[in-house]
């Protein structure tokens, strides 16, 4: 594929990693800032000033596209919820207008795990698993909400997918690795729970994969839809059975992770280690944990205190529950396969972090 792409969240870890990743191919490509991104203006991308409420700007980047990658959204545990709803939902909204109004034909959302949620542990789950209603924060239920919009927004007119990376990491990450490591060092980091919990994390490699394997995916969805036009009823159910996999990608939503879940402590440990830290050995249970975060919650809702609470009921499941996933699925309908192992991908990243990464 050689048309104009459209991007928004260039100005994050995945958005801007799928713009280098595009620009390198030589591919033209277009992303919404509401700063200046000069890395990528060196590298050619059009930068397009806006955010997800500015319509116009939306308009203006779509037009011309052939496939947008909707990487934008607020992230984070804690905040006003018509917050997250405003810009995770009503900003996909948007985009999807101005998809249908340019003419797009390839929308790949990236939504998140999190619209499971159910508080619970979560091992080896498929995409069968009930969207999340309720929470301790808003990010999980906008984020479902948010991918409900592009699940009914997929048409013969516009393809859609969504994609669930899981704790994206690797060199360039600001947020995952990077906080995890500062708390440990300040030692305001507890293993929470028995620490025995396993949860899958994706290298930053394989998550930009996924999502060119998605546009192509998308891609064959319409070619295969362009085939099937003037076929009679026998010949569109040869050409179906011909192609597994391509007719089904459009409409559904992906699992994204490197298909090796961890013991999530003791991976933390091993980057602690790597980069000659003192590692993480006192405990506080789950109840504990959970009971701090909801009295740290109110506090901030009632004096109100700047920041995140250092603890919320949503964190403190997270960090003691499996969170890993079955994604069986995105190998067969997309043709992902993660081709950055976890060993691979940890000791590049205690390197990258030794050398001031």
């Amino acid at each position: 594929m050689n048309d104009p792409v459209f991007i928004t969240g260039a100005s994050g870890f995945i958005g801007g990693k799928i713009a280098e990743r595009l620009l390198g191919a030589g591919r033209k490509v277009r992303v919404l800032a509401r700063r200046p991104l000069p890395d990528l203006d060196k590298l050619g991308a059009v930068i397009v000033p806006g955010d997800l409420e500015n319509v116009a700007a939306l308009r203006q980047g779509c037009e011309g596209a052939g496939t947008v990658f909707h990487v934008a959204g607020r992230v984070g545990v804690w905040g006003p919820a018509d917050d997250f709803f405003k810009i995770n939902v009503e900003g996909t909204r948007h985009v999807i207008t101005a998809c249908r109004a340019a003419g797009v034909r390839r929308l790949v959302y990236t939504s998140s795990p999190s619209v499971v949620y159910n508080g619970k542990n979560l091992a080896g789950v498929d995409e069968s698993a009930p969207l999340c209603t309720t929470a301790p924060c808003a990010y999980p239920t906008s984020k479902a909400a948010a991918e409900q919009l592009v699940t009914a927004a997929n048409s013969p007119e516009l393809a859609t997918i969504s994609l669930r990376p899981h704790l994206v990491w690797g060199p360039g990450d600001k947020n995952v690795v990077p906080r995890v490591l500062a708390l440990a060092k300040k030692g305001r980091l507890k293993i929470i729970g028995a620490g025995r919990n396993q949860v899958d994390v994706t290298h930053i490699t394989n998550v930009v994969d996924a999502h060119l394997k998605a546009e192509a995916a998308l891609a064959r969805c319409h070619l295969l839809s362009d085939m099937l036009q003037p076929a009679s009823p026998r010949e569109r159910h040869l050409i179906g059975d011909i192609t597994p996999g391509a007719a089904g990608a459009g409409g559904k939503a992906y699992f994204i992770t490197n298909g090796e879940p961890v013991v999530l402590w003791a991976w933390i440990n091993q980057l602690l280690r790597g980069v000659g830290s003192p590692e993480i050995t006192k405990h506080i249970s789950l109840g504990a944990a959970y009971a701090a975060g909801g009295v740290l919650e109110a506090l901030w809702r009632v004096l109100p205190l700047k920041g995140e609470p250092p603890m919320t009921r949503f964190v403190a499941k997270e960090m003691a529950t499996d969170h890993w996933f079955d994604i069986s699925a995105a190998r067969r309908d997309l043709g992902y396969n993660p081709r950055v192992t976890m060993a691979a991908g940890t000791a590049e990243l205690i390197e990258y972090l030794k050398l001031g990464g």
